[in-house]
């Protein structure tokens, strides 16, 4: 009887954590990509590298103040938050270029290969390959029709951004692992900054002393940094790297909602439909992750 009421404690626990870390997905999506609307306000005055300087700057401060991690990194741990910093730097880099190129539903569509990838390597059963077909099937829906006018280039930077997205799904939970709280992720943060600094000076030049762009920007970069990436990171605490993976197929279906609504982008019913796909991935996703213990 005992050993019956401990699995269910244990089972209501590991069902609280699996809610608790969907939310926190969910609402880093639905932060970074209303961000991300905003941040095209600031396009034709700083261009897309002053804009993601801006961004990542302000929220390498915000994380510094927040977190106050240990100058004295972990030698464990070094390596990971050195890589980190630099996909996030390129990630976000590449990401604002294509934002520049080309829609953000679309941007966003092209950029989730590097999560589904993910998703599809970290497999282990067929019931999992069914909500990555699922998410496959909703970014089919979104991506643009051949013959399209889309600038070939805008999606080149769309592909390079998810390719670096893959690669900070497993680096994030490395460093989620080796460093208490957030000090792994603001120290990385940091190094992001200097990544950009170069592509900032040249696009934004003295505009980026501007006192508008400059509250903007810090705008930008709460809610597409700070938060997502604080949010991020405790999910990747609780959930496999191939769930999370999965989970983050809402972002293709947040982003043509946040194009909508912030940039008044019209939803065909196909995006309607493929709407439909990701969300249903993403339940599927996140009730399967209830068969699989925290990474904490």
């Amino acid at each position: 009887m005992r050993d019956s009421k401990l699995n269910a404690s244990d089972g209501a626990a590991l069902r609280g954590s699996r809610g608790t870390a969907a939310a926190l997905v969910l609402g880093g999506i639905v932060s970074v990509q209303v961000g991300a609307a905003i941040a095209t306000t600031l396009f034709d005055e700083v261009g897309p590298g002053g804009a993601v300087f801006l961004r990542i700057f302000f929220a390498a401060i915000v994380l510094i103040a927040i977190w106050r991690p240990a100058l004295r990194i972990p030698e464990a741990g070094a390596k990971d938050v050195l890589a980190l910093g630099v996909v996030l730097g390129l990630m976000n880099l590449t990401f604002y270029e294509a934002l520049d190129r080309i829609p953000l539903g679309i941007a966003v569509t092209l950029e989730f290969v590097g999560p589904l990838t993910v998703a599809v390597l970290g497999s282990r059963r067929r019931l999992d390959l069914l909500w990555v077909a699922l998410a496959a099937a909703g970014l089919l829906l979104l991506a643009p029709v051949p013959g399209s006018d889309l600038d070939a280039l805008g999606c080149a930077f769309a592909l390079f951004a998810g390719a670096c997205w893959g690669l900070y799904i497993p680096v994030t939970a490395r460093v989620g692992r080796a460093l208490p709280g957030g000090s792994g992720l603001a120290i990385a943060m940091v190094i992001a900054a200097a990544v950009t600094v170069p592509f900032g000076v040249v696009d934004g030049a003295g505009d980026l002393l501007d006192g508008e762009l400059l509250a903007i920007g810090f705008g930008v970069a709460i809610l597409s940094s700070a938060i997502p990436y604080s949010l991020e990171l405790e999910a990747l605490r609780r959930l496999p790297a191939s769930t999370f993976g999965v989970l983050m197929s809402m972002e293709p279906a947040v982003a043509a909602t946040a194009g909508f609504v912030v940039l008044e982008q019209d939803l065909s019913g196909r995006e309607v439909v493929a709407i439909g796909l990701v969300l249903a991935a993403s339940a599927g996703a996140l009730s399967a992750a209830g068969r699989f213990a925290p990474e904490a």
